[in-house]
């Protein structure tokens, strides 16, 4: 089975461009492991499937994308929109002969350590830590420390930079993590608009005539015509990048979506009361840590109050945070014995 490794390793050097991320040439894992015989996974490929079997990626499927508790099956959350990213990464890293594998383990990890209700839940924790909650550096904590009961996924350097580089000032080195940064834009973005218009916020009549002629009227239009001009511009200039046009069409679209959507009381009109949960949570662990539960208790003594309860409060699914939060404060029905 080891041959078979080496075999799919050789075959990366054969069909991949030179700028791509070589499995076998990977930086390496935060603790050296020994070589497993009978696994025919590349590193990367190992990689992917130690976050899709963790914990913290099931709970994404409970966690807010959008809308906080939306009526309807049909809105996204946070494990819908990985697997988004995830294809857009992954046909836009084949496109340009660059290493798929590598794109996809990043895509799927790159939102692990998003908090319950989405960004209010950062902004929640945020205040409760007195600086900035970023849900990247929270992601790469996930896969580093908390994930397998404190031992981390051991994951190679390429996919953790990447996770941790999907947003905010850091740029990852290799293209599957630029890549992966693009997607994640592209994703969020398009697929925020398909569920502002299920929630009756938008119609594709309201976005602006001069975005729908660069990009395309529909959802699809727009995520094809942003995959195949990332894959062209890319070609050309030997960088992840968009066209000019196309580029300032997204930025315009984001700034639309923030005004229309993103800040819309609508959508957003649940997002005080999440706030106000969350902050009471941590106010009420932070007090009382013998109400940790007992996989937290070790944590305390070497990271502290603080840290520890940040890590537990940003785990919680949404539904597991509403359950705490009414279990604790709600006072709940008796019925008197007969």
């Amino acid at each position: 089975m080891t041959d078979m490794k080496k075999l799919f390793e050789q075959q990366e050097h054969l069909r991949l461009d030179n700028k791509a991320a070589f499995s076998d040439e990977t930086r390496g894992r935060l603790r050296p492991e020994p070589e497993q015989e009978n696994d025919v996974r590349t590193a990367f490929q190992r990689d992917t499937d130690r976050i899709v079997h963790c914990k913290s990626f099931r709970r994404l499927m409970h966690k807010t994308q959008v809308f906080l508790n939306p009526e309807g099956d049909h809105y996204r959350t946070r494990m819908t929109h990985t697997i988004e990213v995830a294809r857009i990464a992954r046909t836009i890293a084949r496109a340009l002969n660059l290493n798929e594998d590598l794109a996809e383990a990043i895509a799927m990890g790159h939102d692990l350590g998003h908090t319950p209700f989405g960004h209010a839940g950062e902004g929640a924790l945020s205040a409760c830590i007195g600086h900035e909650f970023r849900h990247n550096e929270q992601s790469l904590r996930v896969v580093d420390v908390l994930e397998k009961d404190g031992q981390g996924l051991n994951l190679t350097y390429e996919v953790r930079m990447g996770i941790l580089g999907h947003t905010g000032a850091r740029i990852p080195e290799t293209l599957e993590g630029q890549i992966v940064r693009r997607s994640d834009q592209i994703a969020y973005v398009n697929h925020d608009i398909d569920d502002a218009i299920r929630a009756g916020i938008l119609k594709d009549s309201d976005i602006p005539r001069s975005i729908c002629i660069t990009l395309g009227d529909h959802h699809s239009q727009r995520i094809n015509t942003l995959v195949c001009d990332m894959i062209l511009s890319s070609r050309e200039a030997g960088s992840i990048v968009l066209s000019p046009a196309v580029d300032q069409a997204l930025k315009e679209l984001r700034a639309f979506m923030f005004e229309k959507v993103y800040r819309n009381p609508i959508a957003k009109g649940q997002e005080i009361k999440a706030q106000d949960m969350l902050k009471r949570l941590y106010e009420y662990y932070f007090n009382r840590p013998e109400a940790l539960p007992e996989d937290f208790q070790p944590q305390l003594s070497f990271d502290g109050m603080e840290r520890t309860v940040c890590d537990y409060i940003a785990g919680m699914t949404d539904n597991y945070a509403v359950d705490k939060y009414t279990e604790l404060f709600i006072p709940m029905g008796w019925h008197v014995r007969g």
